[in-house]
Order: structure tokens, then C-alpha cells, then sequence
């Protein structure tokens, strides 16, 4: 008995151990956070070791358990059809809310997944059920784009799919189809689907062939850029769960088909030193020095190397496409941007990104909304039912779905 005691005492020990890491008093139910952190932590443990074996990729392993446990059928409610189907050889999952008496054309939404380019699905239960609440609550057509993952593609595929499914519900007969005013159409999406809304919002300004444009781009937590890891948020926020900055280069890394080898050099910023002349001209578009606030760059200072890896930027010349890092855009591709809206968070690595877009995207005169939580992390937006539920992401969620419904 008494050795079952102690055994039980230590697994409780180790469990503990496991669980807890050190986190600012300020984030949101410090302690879910803790066990969402481990579970997802248990997981990528899981598929490196499958990777290891020989069984599979790790991303791959990975992403087989995220959707395993969360898979969600095309169920439709009173209130909200839901359909899956495909938009020009695309899988999209389609959700119809329910229209206004007085509105006989609905507005809508095509929502772009996040998950570092590799991960998750429009048709797991987070996704499938923040798109039936904006249905429902806006009256109005979400298309959620079931987009091709690494490592089955990679960077620009990923964009191509994006771009492919949005043209073809824009054309006039398929927005008839589904009863959608053309003139009230926002793209958005959350994390690496925030990137990508964010680069196919670029690409579409600059298409004469679209006959409909885009009302609005909703974005949020995007990532922007990948010239800088050592802005003041991510020195911040560099193991803060649930996108340490660590994971958030190796999937930098992983969406471009690179050498797992470049990551620790990509931490110090030595794929973007002064010595590196491709990344010289890009540099002046994110100097966070000047384009954050005094209360968001604090004591933090730059990384600027001397010296570094110029074969990185040579064998991953896509770290400086403005297809993989809207920010460092050209100003005449913003000046023809929509209203935008963009969601950002204390704890999280990419908070910079999204206020350095914002402002940028002022000065070229395009009228931005940049929505902070000083109590939100990167993904709390999705989180919003047992046993997952956070309070900023209830609140994340209904400001994002708030600010749809006044402006779109």
C-alpha cells in the first residue's frame, strides 16, 4: 500500500512537472493554459517519435491526431446549412445563416484556417463552430477553404488554393447561387490563415480580371513577416505557449521545404545581417523602432547581425516574397487595400507583426481597426467551448464577429 502511495505521489509529481510552466499573471486562465500547452506539447512528442520510427512525417503524425479528436461532419441546425463541396477542384466547407426579412442578398465571409501552413482543418469542431456562430449571428455565407497542407505542398500552393476557391465564389453565378451581395464580401483568417487572407487580399487588389473586390480583410494574429525574429514580441513572448518562437521559425522553415540546419541561425536574425544585400532594401519596412509604439518596444532592442548566413536567403529566396510576408509589400500594394481589421494579442510572438502591418497600412491611407488583448495568447480566439473555453477567447471572438457585423 505504501509503495502505491509513493508511486502515485511521484507520477502526480511528474505530471505536475510536465504541466507547469512559468507564465505572466496577465494571461488569460493561466492553468487551462498550462494543460492545453502540455496536451499539445504530448502530441508533437508523440509525432516526432512516429517521425523517428520511420512510420510517417511528423507533420503529417501530427495533424492525423488534431483531426482525429476533433473532426466535425457537415452537420447542419435550423438555423445554419452546412455543406461541403469544392470550389474549383478546392474542398471548402460552405456555411448559409439565416437571411434578413429585409435583406434578400447576404453578406459573407471566406475564412482561411490557421495552423502554421501544415496543421488543422475547416472541418474540425473549432473551425466548424466559430464559422457557425459568424453564419448565424451575421445572416450571412461563410466559406471556410479546406486549403492543401505541408508536407503534401508547399509555399506557394497553399496561396494558389486560396486564390483559386475565392475567384471562383466570386464569380457572379456561384454568389447568385448562394444569394451574396457582391459588394459585401470580407476575406479573413487566424495565424498562418491570417498570412495567407493577407497575401491573397495584396493579390487581388492588384487583378484588373476581378470583376468583385473585396469590402474588407479581417485578420487575425497573422504572420506577416519572417525577416525579423527578435522583434520585441518575440523576445517577450519566446516560450510562451501555444507558438514558441522556436516552433513558429521551424514551420517558417518547414512551408518553404527547408534545412531544419538554418533554424537556430534564423533566431538570431543571421539569414537577414547587414552582409546579406537581398534583405537590405526590405529592412527600413519593418523597423519596428519606428513603426511600434514606446509602450510595446520598452527597453527591448534590436538584433541586427554583421555577419551571418547568406546561403539562407539564397536557398530560401521565398523569405523575402511579399507572397509569404505581406508586410514587407510594396506601399503602392497597400495604398489599394480594403478597411481592414486586425486582432493581436500580449502573448503571443506574432503581436508585432499585426500592429507593424497596421501601421503601414495607415500611412499608405487604408482605415485599420487594431483590436488588442493584453490577456489574449496566439489561437485563444477559437477556444471558446468546454473544454477548452477561455474567456478571451469568448471575447476575442465576439469583438472580431462585432466588428463583421458593423462593417461588412
Amino acid at each position: 500500500m505504501r509503495s502505491s502511495c509513493v508511486l502515485l505521489a511521484a507520477l502526480v509529481a511528474l505530471a505536475a512537472y510536465y504541466i507547469y510552466i512559468p507564465l505572466p499573471s496577465s494571461v488569460s486562465d493561466p492553468w487551462k493554459l498550462m494543460l492545453l500547452d502540455a496536451t499539445f506539447r504530448g502530441a508533437q512528442q508523440v509525432s516526432n517519435l512516429i517521425h523517428y520510427l520511420g512510420l510517417s512525417h511528423h507533420l503529417l503524425a501530427l495533424n492525423f491526431i488534431i483531426v482525429s479528436f476533433g473532426k466535425k461532419s457537415a452537420w447542419s441546425s435550423a438555423q445554419v446549412k452546412v455543406t461541403d463541396t469544392d470550389f474549383d477542384g478546392v474542398e471548402v466547407r460552405v456555411f448559409e445563416g439565416p437571411p434578413k426579412p429585409e435583406e434578400p442578398l447576404k453578406r459573407s465571409v471566406v475564412y482561411v484556417h490557421g495552423g502554421g501552413w501544415a496543421l488543422a482543418s475547416a472541418k474540425i469542431r473549432y473551425y466548424d463552430e466559430l464559422c457557425t456562430a459568424m453564419a448565424e449571428e451575421l445572416n450571412a455565407v461563410i466559406v471556410s477553404i479546406e486549403y492543401r497542407l505541408v508536407p503534401k505542398v508547399y509555399f506557394p500552393e497553399q496561396i494558389n488554393d486560396v486564390v483559386r476557391a475565392t475567384k471562383y465564389f466570386l464569380e457572379p453565378k456561384v454568389l447568385e447561387k448562394y444569394m451574396v451581395d457582391p459588394g459585401r464580401i470580407c476575406i479573413s483568417g487566424d495565424s498562418a490563415g491570417g498570412n495567407l487572407a493577407a497575401a491573397v487580399g495584396q493579390q487581388f487588389t492588384q487583378d484588373a480580371s476581378l470583376k468583385n473586390k473585396l469590402k474588407l480583410q479581417a485578420l487575425i494574429y497573422p504572420v506577416l513577416q519572417a525577416l525579423d525574429f527578435n522583434t520585441p514580441s518575440y523576445q517577450q513572448n519566446m516560450n510562451t505557449p501555444i507558438l514558441p518562437r522556436y516552433v513558429m521559425v521551424k514551420y517558417w522553415v518547414d512551408y518553404f521545404k527547408g534545412n531544419y540546419d538554418f533554424v537556430e541561425a534564423m533566431i538570431v536574425n543571421n539569414h537577414t545581417s547587414l552582409d546579406v544585400e537581398e534583405a537590405a532594401a526590405l529592412r527600413a519596412r519593418l523597423n519596428w523602432t519606428s513603426l511600434l509604439p514606446a509602450s510595446i518596444v520598452k527597453n527591448y532592442k534590436p538584433v541586427v547581425q554583421i555577419t551571418g548566413n547568406a546561403r539562407i536567403v539564397r536557398e530560401l529566396p521565398q523569405l523575402l516574397d511579399a507572397r509569404s510576408a505581406p508586410l514587407i509589400a510594396d506601399q503602392v500594394v497597400l495604398q489599394d487595400l480594403p478597411k481592414t481589421y486586425i486582432l493581436t494579442c500580449e502573448h503571443d510572438v506574432l503581436r508585432d507583426d499585426g500592429i507593424m502591418y497596421a501601421k503601414r497600412l495607415e500611412s499608405a491611407g487604408v482605415e485599420v481597426t487594431l483590436d488588442y488583448f493584453e490577456d489574449g495568447f496566439h489561437g485563444c480566439m477559437i477556444f471558446t467551448s468546454w473544454p477548452t473555453n477561455f474567456s478571451v477567447g469568448i471575447r476575442t471572438r465576439n469583438s472580431y464577429i462585432n466588428w463583421l457585423d458593423q462593417n461588412l
